[in-house]
């Protein structure tokens, strides 16, 4: 009985209502319930997006309504593709292209953005650098600015993807929601638009150019490049080699060991020699 009464005590004290006195604490319950709301779907969001394909970004409705506001037709091409279904040389191409340290850090690299900071502080011309888990955040759940607010959420965000997805996943949404063209988000609809193929066909020269393209998509146009975008095509291509071919899976070190051959070792070599010559 005693717990029974403990119980209906707690669950009278939740029916009550919050004493709320004065506009200060109207505005004190209004932000802590604003903001357990935005933690808690934010976090949800996150972890739904882990399994589930991005239906659509704030950035494509953004897209949409710039294009209504000019009166121009409505275009919307997006054509969601799981990893498997793009080729490896899209993938190396990006991380050569943004990101070389993609499957070393934890979202952030500190020293591209001290680099960047140096050179911005020197020059006129504005140097980034996102990494793609910046870019990923900030393309499936914010919009696009420069403000401090956007960025520290973008932070946010970061963290929390790299905290929920692997790298795997990230690099999935990556490809499927990134800006590729005017109208057009992802590497299966480039290479469809583009080169009249899919993703998986693509080849490390037209990786290279949509890689290059990435930074101001709605300039420059992969299936018709300028001879800027050829220059940065052949770098891009150049790093690809250094970096080599990118493992978005990390292998289990028990497989591993079980795959590899056995080396037998220079000590027991010895041994055996010594235990034939006290044969002798």
């Amino acid at each position: 009985m005693g717990v029974i009464k403990k119980n209906v005590n707690i669950l009278r004290i939740f029916a009550q209502k919050p004493n709320i006195k004065g506009w200060k604490g109207i505005l004190k319950y209004v932000l802590k319930r604003v903001v357990f709301i935005f933690f808690a779907s934010s976090i949800f969001m996150t972890l739904l997006y882990r399994f589930v394909p991005v239906p659509i970004t704030p950035l494509m409705v953004i897209r949409c309504m710039e294009q209504l506001a000019e009166g121009e037709d409505l275009q919307l091409q997006k054509d969601w593709v799981s990893i498997e279904k793009i080729s490896p040389n899209m993938v190396n191409a990006v991380v050569a292209s943004e990101d070389n340290l993609f499957m070393k850090h934890w979202g952030f690299d500190f020293k591209a953005i001290a680099t960047a900071k140096k050179k911005n502080e020197k020059g006129k011309k504005l140097y980034g650098a996102s990494t793609i888990s910046q870019q990923t955040a900030k393309n499936v759940f914010l919009w696009p600015d420069r403000s401090w607010v956007r960025k520290g959420l973008e932070c946010y965000f970061t963290v929390l993807i790299e905290l929920c997805w692997p790298k795997e996943r990230i690099m999935e949404v990556y490809l499927n929601v990134a800006e590729t063209g005017k109208g057009i988000y992802g590497t299966e609809a480039a290479a469809q638009h583009y080169y009249k193929k899919s993703a998986k066909n693509l080849t490390p020269e037209q990786a290279a150019l949509i890689a290059a393209s990435l930074p101001a998509p709605r300039r420059y146009n992969p299936g018709n490049p300028t001879a800027y975008i050829r220059s940065r095509q052949q770098k891009i291509l150049r790093l690809m080699k250094l970096i080599g071919p990118v493992q978005l899976k990390k292998t289990d070190k028990k497989e591993e060991t079980k795959e590899s051959p056995q080396i037998t070792k220079p000590k027991s070599t010895k041994s055996k020699k010594k235990s034939s010559r006290k044969g002798k």
